[in-house]
């Protein structure tokens, strides 16, 4: 099995601002997630950007997809600092720990940071993940980031083509936004209200959503 690292720079995400968010400046038709599970054909990427609250269910009945895509570690870090804020990674041996459980069973994470995360500049996320025998086209994130169901950040990463076989790693960099002292006050004192989908593209089609929620209480 080959290996293949992907490096994304930082302006490969499109990310809108809590000053510009994606429902202010998108012209399209705004769509619920009540549509979208009706919907008879796949769900695209212009469907989602036209989502204006976070889920409140998958819209993928599990992560398992035809191209056998399997994220096997995932660590978040601050990049100036280098410091590591979470990780997680399943053994290659496939033995199980509490870390590897929960990494299969990731669909939803409840993260758990310091309230300075909310005042860092650049974070970035490194996953690796295995690919099937099939190739992957056009692999590609969207990832939304809410407060009390008000959009306050949005990233569009590429992963590009992955050959079948392979294991791979990329390490997403994310531009944070600015949050004002009230903001950060706010979403200090309302853990797990500020949530994010990430949803998983193959060729404009869906083939995965993770969930996650957020509290900044760690060092209360």
């Amino acid at each position: 099995m080959t290996s293949t690292l992907i490096s994304s720079k930082s302006n490969s995400g499109k990310v809108s601002n809590n000053n510009a968010t994606a429902s202010e400046n998108s012209t399209e038709t705004p769509i619920t997630e009540e549509e979208l599970l009706k919907k008879d054909a796949p769900i695209t990427v212009n469907d989602i950007l036209r989502l204006r609250k976070p889920t409140n269910n998958y819209l993928t009945e599990t992560d398992e997809n035809a191209y056998k895509i399997d994220f096997v570690h995932f660590r978040i870090r601050d990049m100036k600092t280098n410091t590591i804020l979470f990780e997680v990674e399943r053994p290659r041996d496939d033995g199980e720990t509490e870390n590897a459980i929960e990494l299969t069973a990731g669909r939803f994470v409840q993260y758990h940071f310091s309230s300075s995360f909310l005042k860092l500049r650049q974070v970035g996320a490194l996953v690796d993940f295995t690919v099937g025998d099939r190739e992957v086209k056009s692999f590609r994130m969207i990832e939304r980031h809410y407060f009390r169901d008000q959009l306050i950040k949005s990233f569009d990463f590429d992963f590009g083509f992955c050959p079948p076989n392979t294991r791979n790693s990329i390490e997403h960099i994310y531009e944070m936004p600015e949050f004002s002292s009230k903001q950060i006050k706010e979403m200090i004192e309302h853990p797990n209200e500020t949530k994010s989908d990430s949803f998983y593209f193959v060729d404009n089609q869906l083939i995965m959503h993770k969930k996650a929620t957020y509290a900044f209480d760690h060092d209360q």
